[in-house]
């Protein structure tokens, strides 16, 4: 027989609430070769609740889930030991690009 899980409202309310990022999860690194502005986001910020805890998923199908979701939006993977798990973003409007990230 099932066992059925408990789940608060709260906790539904979290799992429905999609993408909340805020500025401050971003970090600012250093321009592009061509002086463009770039911020860096851990993937797991743009992952829903539901899919970081929600399915039994490996790190690395989330990584790929994550960045198929930023190339929507302009991001790359971030190649550099400074951030691991990084997606880099390109961008003079940083509030246009929370907006964007946030719909997907």
């Amino acid at each position: 027989m099932p066992v059925k899980k408990k789940t608060t409202k709260a906790a539904e309310s979290y799992f429905a609430a999609g993408l909340n990022i805020v500025p401050e999860d971003f970090t600012r690194i250093n321009n592009d070769v061509n002086g463009n502005p770039r911020y860096v986001i851990h993937f797991l910020n743009l992952l829903s609740a539901d899919d970081r805890w929600g399915s039994p998923m490996t790190i690395d199908q989330k990584y790929n889930l994550a960045l198929q979701k930023a190339k929507k939006a302009g991001g790359k993977k971030f190649h550099n030991k400074m951030f691991g798990g990084g997606i880099v973003f390109q961008s003079y409007s940083l509030p246009q690009l929370i907006k964007t990230l946030n719909q997907l």
